[in-house]
């Protein structure tokens, strides 16, 4: 049986609903240029922030519209790359011989774990920073000394030689999800479950789950991601009387998680009720910090992500007013998470084009341009908000906006 298209699925759906095409392009905000290529299976992959509102006018879950093909959701690679993946490929997805074993190995003893936890606390810092390149020449070495130190590790250090592998994988899968090397980055995570499994250390692989909800969604996979994080949330959810601080931000984490996806699945009530429990989670939390050796999985989950969290679903909704709103509540500045902080500037500068505030969008955008270039590079989201205020603007191009459209080139 041949599986029908998102164009088909859509195309069925709105012919049910006896909406014209251009009905529902008045309903849905979408021209009526691309459903019409939609439907005709002309388009190429659909966005998922197009396929929401379509769904929205329609008064269905985006699901409905995927079905099967939910891949055609995904978000392609850029059309040129400036950073080679090519060694942490050769890392992440090793080649292996009969025995099973890589057929590289290091040439040197791997360094003690200590060290070992420093570099990549290092490393990480290099990723949130946004900063791709250096993170790409340090993560590779790091990932292969790590797995050299599981094999050297005494049994009694088992558990943490494990537990460094988990948190390293993990790294290089958020880098590469960030690269859009979405296969790259199901087998980076994948291992980073497996070792935190065996490390014993459900924050950890709570932590892990949290991110490959993340990369799921990318794909648009937004049922499957939802599904996994409601479900990882409730086999962690911690005692709130006695939970650590590190187990409340993993189970918060998730069921932020769970909340982008319900909210993008058209479901606005069962992400505003995600987003309650989380806030309680932050609360419980308060001033309180996730101990040092899991603050840099879980660290960043605090009431000023949950509101961020509440300004991202009213983006999805489409209602750019509420986003400026409860970005009033945001901290101006970075609290502890500078990347969670990062994309909600991007839903800040959408609702400021959004309502033809065209310079307040560019401010936004400029001033991730000047702290975070690569990173703001590989949004496709900033590249639409950058789209909306050259097309909508009724003057000729700013020398800012000029430079924001040459940098977004290499995120269409």
């Amino acid at each position: 049986m041949t599986v029908p298209t998102v164009g088909e699925r859509l195309a069925e759906i709105r012919r049910e609903s006896r909406l014209t095409q251009e009905q529902l392009a008045e309903r849905s905000g979408v021209s009526v240029e691309v459903i019409r290529k939609l439907e005709q299976g002309s388009r190429g992959t659909a966005r998922l922030d197009t396929l929401h509102a379509l769904a929205r006018a329609l008064e269905v879950s985006t699901s409905a519209l995927l079905g099967d093909a939910s891949q055609a959701a995904a978000q392609g690679e850029p059309g040129h790359r400036q950073l080679s993946l090519a060694e942490i490929r050769r890392v992440v997805a090793p080649v292996r011989g009969i025995d099973g074993a890589p057929l590289v190995l290091p040439t040197d003893a791997p360094p003690d774990l200590n060290t070992l936890r420093r570099n990549l606390h290092a490393a990480d810092r290099v990723y949130n920073a946004g900063d791709y390149a250096v993170a790409l020449r340090v993560v590779p070495p790091l990932l292969v000394n790590a797995r050299a130190a599981v094999g050297l590790a005494s049994s009694e250090r088992q558990d943490a030689a494990y537990d460094l592998l988990a948190r390293t994988q993990h790294v290089a899968g958020g880098l590469l999800i960030q690269l859009r090397a979405d296969d790259l980055a199901q087998t980076a995570l994948s291992g980073a479950l497996d070792a935190a499994q065996r490390s014993g250390d459900r924050v950890v692989a709570a932590t892990v789950i949290r991110t490959m909800c993340w990369l799921l969604m990318r794909q648009g996979r937004i049922g499957e991601s939802a599904e996994l994080a409601v479900a990882t949330a409730d086999e962690v959810e911690p005692r709130l009387s006695r939970a650590t601080p590190a187990e409340l931000a993993g189970w918060g984490w998730l069921l932020l998680s769970a909340a982008a996806a319900r909210a993008r699945d058209n479901r606005p009530d069962e992400a505003a009720d995600l987003i309650g429990v989380a806030a309680a989670a932050a609360a419980r939390i308060g001033d309180r910090v996730p101990a040092s050796d899991h603050l840099m999985l879980v660290g960043g989950f605090d009431t000023a992500k949950v509101q961020m969290q509440r300004a991202e679903a009213a983006a999805v909704a489409g209602d750019a007013g509420r986003v400026l709103e409860l970005s009033a509540l945001v901290p101006p500045v970075p609290t502890i998470s500078t990347s969670a902080w990062r994309r909600h500037r991007l839903d800040l500068a959408w609702a400021y084009a959004q309502l033809r505030r065209y310079g307040k969008a560019t401010a936004v955008l400029t001033h991730l341009r000047d702290t975070a270039p690569t990173w703001l590079r590989q949004q496709r989201y900033a590249g639409d908000i950058v789209d909306t205020i050259v097309t909508g603007r009724q003057r000729a191009m700013t020398d800012e906006l000029a430079e924001l459209a040459k940098l977004m080139g290499g995120a269409r």
